[in-house]
């Protein structure tokens, strides 16, 4: 057994697992100096001393060298104004090389030995003067990465449609991969603007909740399915509800639709859900 803490270096981040040493103990919340690949950085604590099975930890531990002081807290609000500044400074040196991207980031790391700009753009930009120009202002190691437009909802955050905060800033460390097949198995109108969020891609949420929908498909006939009703006729599923249960049939006897609950009726044929290749080729780019 080994003794791990669980700390974040950002809101909706990864937890990485880290050593106290020297008998440190630490509490939800706690901000601490550690030691990692990148150098020393600063995190919160958001698992608290714990033993777990040295087979659950695929590499050695990075130290927890101590609990932030107040020297430490100063230096953290230092870089925070620092962060700001190169902001600013970054943006009109954009401006003023006509550089073709859109700034949304800038971390300053804890021992000020990088700065790590990130932006987005529609294409690849050559930014060596841009490296050079502000190397030249900060005198410290100038790193510049292109990201996607969901990492950019990750880092700015917002409100999704749920009137909630994005999952992604929120608590969801990694993206997972969403598909239009989810969104059609959940029953979802294929309208982009329905079922994408402010990124512009497929919502985190479908993901969230595509394994409830699984199970209520397992038990409910979907449309297109054969089905025979407790009079005994047979009838076609033209509607389902999954979330309630409720089915609307055309039997084959009548051009009026019934509508029973899925316990009500039996299976004879299931139908299968598919999307057709001009909505796949519509929505594509959703999902990337």
């Amino acid at each position: 057994m080994t003794e791990i803490v669980g700390i974040k270096f950002k809101k909706g981040g990864k937890t990485y697992y880290f050593a106290p040493e020297n008998n440190i103990k630490v509490h939800l919340g706690d901000k601490v100096i550690v030691e990692t690949s990148r150098g020393i950085e600063c995190g919160d604590v958001v698992i608290e001393n714990k033993m777990t099975d040295d087979k659950n930890i695929s590499a050695p531990l990075k130290p927890i060298l101590r609990i932030a002081n107040k020297e430490d807290l100063e230096i953290i609000k230092q870089n925070k104004q620092r962060e700001k500044d190169a902001f600013t400074i970054c943006e009109q040196k954009i401006n003023a090389r006509k550089l073709k991207m859109h700034l949304v980031d800038v971390e300053c790391a804890f021992d000020r030995n990088k700065l790590l700009f990130y932006f987005t753009a529609e294409s690849r930009v050559d930014f060596r003067e841009l490296v050079k120009d502000l190397a030249a202002v900060f005198r410290t190691r100038i790193e510049l990465r292109q990201i996607g437009v969901r990492d950019e909802a990750k880092i700015l955050g917002g409100l999704g449609i749920c009137g909630r905060e994005f999952c992604c800033k929120n608590h969801q460390g990694d993206f997972q991969p969403v598909s239009i097949k989810m969104a059609k198995e959940q029953g979802l109108s294929l309208n982009p603007v329905k079922i994408s969020g402010t990124c512009g891609r497929l919502m985190c949420c479908l993901k969230h909740e595509q394994n409830a929908y699984e199970d209520l498909l397992r038990v409910t006939p979907k449309t297109g399915a054969i089905v025979t009703t407790p009079d005994g006729n047979k009838a076609t599923v033209i509607e389902t509800n999954l979330i309630t249960g409720k089915l609307k049939v055309k039997p084959e006897k009548s051009d009026v639709p019934v509508i029973y609950d899925r316990c009500e009726i039996k299976l004879v044929r299931d139908a299968e859900i598919k999307v057709n290749r001009d909505e796949l080729k519509a929505l594509k780019n959703l999902e990337e």
